[in-house]
């Protein structure tokens, strides 16, 4: 399978730290795939998420954009003060939306762009979906929790909330919100089941279109989000993402 791909380099402005990047494809819809927990740039492709859906790249419907995370300097930093790892998660988002949407945006002719990610990846797409919704199409969220307070030790300020889509998402009143294609995908045996309905349910209540799937015998790890993922990306609306 020949998935063009190619490495990026570079040290962040936003970071103040050398960022590595994976790319996958030549033109089509962008996605930008966030790693897991603590994980880096090749771990959807060692982990072969990538690969599973290697049908679009080929086909040139969507070219992958694969980051490194900040995990271990913002939300997994034990030893920094809980504010300090809010603040590190939102220079990563200065880091995407100021150095690496650019580039999407010149590279494809694309303003509108996809996110998605497995487990804490999952949770990345979407918290940083819900807070762009003005720049993303489509949110691919697989296995995913949605209340990060947990990894802050009881704090909790104004940049938790906003970084908080179970808090933040009850008001929010964006009409790009209601044009997003939202995929959420769980299942039976996932440790975050009850996340993913909950999320859901908040959609629900507010008549934001959104899919959820639960993969029954399945369970929080690589081969169910391999299935799941481009089954998502099946069901894609291309049209709808020039709207």
């Amino acid at each position: 399978m020949e998935l063009n791909e190619e490495k990026h380099s570079w040290l962040s402005p936003a970071l103040g730290i050398n960022v590595e990047m994976l790319t996958f494809g030549t033109k089509g819809f962008p996605l930008v795939l966030f790693p897991t927990s603590m994980g880096m740039h090749n771990e959807n492709r060692d982990f072969k998420l990538v690969e599973s859906i290697g049908w679009f790249i080929e086909a040139g419907l969507v070219k992958v954009y694969c980051p490194d995370s900040i995990d271990k300097h913002s939300w997994y930093n034990t030893e920094a003060n809980p504010a300090d790892r809010v603040s590190n998660q939102m220079l990563y988002e200065r880091m995407i939306l100021e150095e690496i949407y650019p580039a999407i945006k010149e590279q494809t002719g694309h303003y509108r762009i996809g996110v998605g990610g497995c487990s804490f990846g999952g949770y990345h797409a979407c918290n940083f979906a819900f807070r762009n919704p003005a720049i993303v199409a489509a949110m691919f969220s697989l296995h995913a929790k949605f209340d990060i307070k947990t990894q802050l030790d009881g704090h909790y300020d104004d940049n938790v909330y906003f970084n908080n889509p179970v808090d933040y998402l009850a008001g929010m009143e964006d009409e790009n919100l209601w044009k997003m294609q939202i995929f959420l995908g769980s299942a039976e045996f996932d440790m975050c089941l009850d996340s993913n309905y909950k999320m859901a349910q908040m959609l629900g209540i507010k008549k934001i279109p959104h899919t959820l799937e639960v993969l029954e015998g399945e369970k929080h790890d690589w081969p169910a989000w391999r299935q799941q993922l481009p089954k998502f990306l099946s069901m894609l609306d291309y049209d709808k993402i020039y709207k």
